[in-house]
């Protein structure tokens, strides 16, 4: 999504100054929030995917459980 970003100065009127007024605008991105997660693909693998943090809220994405063992002890020589 576009935007710009809009620099205004002055006193506002309801403060007691004479009003604000803008002295620069640029454009802008608004970026989608990313998060990087452990997900169970529709195949049953489980990855790690970059996924919006609205589609987390909404439930799109199932996310891997826990992993519960620990790993094996190394075999000492």
């Amino acid at each position: 999504m576009k935007g710009s970003i809009i620099w205004r100065s002055g006193k506002s009127k309801k403060s007691g100054g004479i009003g604000t007024h803008i002295t620069a605008i640029t454009k802008r991105k608004f970026h989608v929030n990313l998060q990087r997660v452990k997900a169970v693909l529709p195949s049953g693998e489980v990855r790690y995917v970059r996924v919006s943090a609205a589609a987390l809220k909404k439930g799109l994405v199932t996310k891997a459980p826990k992993r519960t063992w620990k790993k094996a002890e190394a075999k000492k020589a």
